[in-house]
């Protein structure tokens, strides 16, 4: 089955000729405005609708889908049609509603506390594949608007670069969602992030750091030794310099490893110069990590350290963990490197 949002205009005109061509109008509005299944869009005949669905329709089957935080964060795993997994997360505040999305069905970047990564790499997702999730996403949001896109799922995004930004462009130009409410995350890496700058995009730009001195970063971050520090400051500097937006530094905080007073030296030196904020993350746990979160105590302490000297910090609010859905536990692949994580409500 082929996702209809990796199509364009003319290919989907070209898939229903001699037909109106007011027909890819209302089609295409609702794909996009209306986030509707093909099958679904009610403006155009019922013949026409069968005729379409019968090739095009979602890549994506759910396995599961759980619920935390009071029905306020929501977990899908969907197998794709090779039987790889991936995992999407829906997040719904008073101000916003947010889905995080899968790039890659695991990853190969190898973050010793992230679990995708001690999962290994399975492969890239096509385009549609990663829209599929947006759009799935928007539908069960109704009836509040999606207005927030993170590529903070599994994978690295700017290792699947032209999947990436095909994504954000169609969120962009086709679901017209501001590219400030699009949302990049990456370990690093800098030829991508210079690349990224300049593609016209003025997205939000989020760098996993989570230690500023190249030794510990290495352990943490293997692609530190491809991109050490000084090479990813200067990738972070042009990317403020073209995009002229601000970027954030993710700051998973590990007790003892990377929340000590000298750590929060080395942060504020490191973020205050790119005018980086720096939001902290709070360890959580992974079975192929036993490491342990700092004290809700410690954090603010470290928060506090960090604000007397000169960085701009915050906390961030740990959503889902009780169903494996916060940040680094996303991990359902089927490479054979894991077992399957039990669901837990």
């Amino acid at each position: 089955m082929r996702s209809p949002y990796e199509l364009t205009r003319g290919e989907l005109a070209e898939l229903i000729p001699g037909e109106a061509s007011y027909r890819v109008d209302q089609i295409w509005r609702g794909l996009w405005d209306d986030a509707s299944p093909i099958g679904e869009i009610t403006t155009i005949p019922k013949a026409l609708r069968a005729r379409l669905a019968g090739t095009l329709g979602s890549t994506l089957r759910v396995l599961e889908d759980v619920e935390s935080d009071h029905g306020a964060t929501r977990k899908w795993v969907f197998a794709l049609e090779d039987g790889a997994t991936i995992e999407t997360v829906l997040m719904t505040y008073a101000d916003r509603v947010t889905v995080c999305v899968s790039t890659q069905a695991g990853c190969a970047m190898g973050c010793s506390f992230c679990a995708t990564g001690q999962a290994g790499f399975t492969r890239q997702l096509g385009v549609g594949e990663v829209l599929d999730q947006v759009m799935f996403a928007a539908r069960h949001a109704a009836p509040r608007r999606l207005s927030n896109v993170v590529f903070m799922g599994m994978g690295e995004p700017l290792a699947n670069y032209d999947v990436t930004v095909k994504a954000l462009r169609a969120l962009h130009e086709s679901r017209k969602l501001s590219a400030r409410h699009l949302t990049v995350s990456t370990v690093g890496v800098a030829p991508a992030i210079e690349r990224l700058a300049r593609e016209g995009l003025p997205l939000t730009l989020a760098v996993s750091l989570h230690a500023a001195n190249d030794e510990l970063r290495s352990e943490i971050v293997p692609l530190n030794r491809r991109y050490p520090l000084a090479r990813l400051a200067e990738a972070c500097e042009y990317w403020t310099s073209t995009t002229g937006r601000r970027l954030s530094f993710e700051w998973a905080l590990i007790e003892d490893v990377n929340d000590t007073d000298e750590c929060a030296r080395e942060l504020a030196s490191y973020a205050r110069p790119l005018r980086a904020h720096v939001n902290l993350i709070p360890l959580n746990p992974t079975p192929g990590y036993l490491a342990r979160g700092t004290s809700p105590e410690r954090v603010r302490e470290f928060a506090a350290l960090l604000e007397s000297l000169g960085a701009n910090v915050t906390v961030r609010n740990t959503r889902g963990r009780s169903i494996d859905a916060a940040c680094g536990q996303l991990a359902r692949v089927t490479d054979g490197k894991r077992r399957r994580i039990p669901v837990r409500s």
